[in-house]
Formats: structure tokens, sequence, C-alpha cells
């Protein structure tokens, strides 16, 4: 069976109202979107429930984070099973972001993706290399590094519910992007990779999708590589060109 070709909006800590966000989902629900991709955006968490009555239902949303217990003395924190109760099909983890801001290791992105399947929820789970690791050849190994622990924890039967997001933390938010054929390399060895780690069938059905500055203007190109399966999407996920985005793979 083909990938289904997958866009998801981070929206990150933007826009700072709940007005700019309707405007912002208001643009999405007229938009002519193609029904063939899977369309998920992930607002900050104080406006999850509001968008996602307010998007049409042919798209979802995403949390931006979740800890990886049920409840308790976690201030600040939002567990899985409160994201389940909500409604909230999705939830993302390890953005580069949260690893070097916040300090969370592969370790702790592992255990929190464990806790959010044990409850039903999906994860797009974000990995990538910074500029000095690649200049250092050592991309497909820091990849590797952060997918083995959570391969440590899944079953098999786990990557139904995973989409992995590749993105090189060197072409996030920089206006850099990584050339079709740096994509579309690594992404290859991505999936080699999970194919020795897990098996054949998950490298072939799980999408991998890239994040790094992806606009209208360069997803067209990037939508036709064989192991690019759709994109992340931060600063253009808040403008009107996200509905091209969303459309590169017609």
């Amino acid at each position: 069976m083909p990938r289904q070709f997958f866009v998801g909006g981070n929206l990150k800590m933007n826009p700072t109202n709940l007005q700019a966000k309707v405007a912002l989902v208001k643009n999405l629900n007229d938009a002519q979107l193609d029904p063939a991709t899977e369309v998920v955006i992930a607002p900050p968490s104080l406006y999850l429930l509001p968008l996602k009555d307010m998007l049409r239902k042919d798209a979802k949303v995403a949390a931006q984070n979740c800890y990886f217990k049920d409840a308790g003395a976690f201030t600040g924190e939002i567990s899985p099973s409160q994201l389940v109760d909500a409604g909230i099909p999705y939830v993302l983890l390890g953005h580069s972001e949260r690893r070097t801001l916040f300090h969370e290791d592969s370790e702790l992105v592992a255990t929190k993706t464990r806790a959010a399947l044990d409850k039903g929820l999906s994860v797009i789970l974000c990995i990538g290399e910074t500029l000095a690791q690649r200049e250092a050849g050592e991309t497909a190994k820091v990849n590797e590094s952060q997918l083995k622990p959570v391969i440590n924890l899944l079953k098999e039967s786990d990557w139904s519910k995973i989409v992995i997001a590749y993105e090189p933390v060197w072409a996030i938010g920089t206006g850099k992007v990584a050339t079709p054929q740096q994509a579309q390399d690594t992404q290859k060895d991505i999936r080699t990779y999970l194919s020795t780690a897990v098996s054949p069938a998950v490298a072939e059905s799980t999408r991998i999708i890239y994040g790094g500055s992806v606009n209208g203007a360069n997803c067209k190109e990037l939508a036709t590589l064989p192991d690019v399966d759709g994109f992340l999407v931060g600063g253009a996920s808040l403008k009107p060109e996200f509905v091209d985005i969303v459309n590169s793979n017609k």
C-alpha cells in the first residue's frame, strides 16, 4: 500500500492570541485541500480545544508535547490520558527545541513515546542533526542514536501509530533547506535503518516526513522524492501558503 502523504503544522508558541489562530483556521477551512493528504495542526496547548472544535473535520490537531505520567505532581505538564480524554489524536515528541532548550534526551523521548502509544495517541517523532554533526559526517549516526531508544521500547505493531519527522536542526527557522538530494538520501538512510533495526515491513509502511524551512516555493520538488512522505512545517504553517504545502503532492 502506498504511504499516505502527511502535512503537519507546528505553530510552536505562535501566534499570541486566539483571534489570529481563528483567522489561520478559517484560511484552512475555506481552502480546497487534497483529500488524499492527512493534515495535522499543533497549536500551543492553551488553544488545543478551541481549535479542535473550529477545525474542519478532515483535519486533526496535535499537542506539541506530553509527559509520560498519567497524573500527579508535575506542574506545567500534560499527560497522555488527558490528551486522549480531550479527543486529541496526535502528539509531537522529540522536537529539536525540546531536546536543546529543555534538555530532553533520547531516552526521555522514548519513554514519552511509549506512554503516548499506550494510551492510544499517535506520535509525530522528531529526529535530526545539527550543522556541526552534518559537517562531521555524523548525520546517519545521530538519527540512529535518536531512534534506537524508541525502537528498544516499541513493538513492531506500534509503528503504525508513528510518523517520523526528520528535521535537520540547521534548517529549522533559518531559511536554509536541505537540498532535495540531501533530504532524499537522509530519509532513505532512515528507512534502511528501520528495515534492519525493526523490519522491512515497518520500514516500507512508516511515513518519514521532512521539516526544515519548508515553504510554498520549495515544497513541490521535495514532495516528489520517493522517501519524503510529507512535511512538518514551522513558520509557513502560520501563512496562507500552508495550503499550497498541503496540496503539494497533488
